[in-house]
């Protein structure tokens, strides 16, 4: 599973990156977790507004922080 947090780095961005890696880490589930601040490669994923999950290519959340109960339910 791949999961990228889009978003330039403001604190609600880098807030959606550690609450989704640590979740991923608490539950041992099998998952790469990656940043992407360039503009133009979050437009490529369909993104306009951030902060953003989008986990193997579908977007999951947009514009805010995921809640830890959202992420668990991405996970199964």
């Amino acid at each position: 599973m791949e999961i990228k947090i889009c978003g330039p780095g403001c604190s609600k961005c880098t807030e959606a990156e550690r609450l989704v890696s640590k979740t991923v880490n608490e539950t041992g589930f099998q998952a790469t977790v990656t940043k992407v601040e360039d503009f133009a490669e979050i437009a490529k994923l369909g993104v306009f507004s951030t902060p953003a999950v989008v986990i193997d290519g579908q977007i999951k959340c947009v514009g805010k922080v995921p809640t830890r109960k959202e992420v668990l339910e991405w996970l199964k």
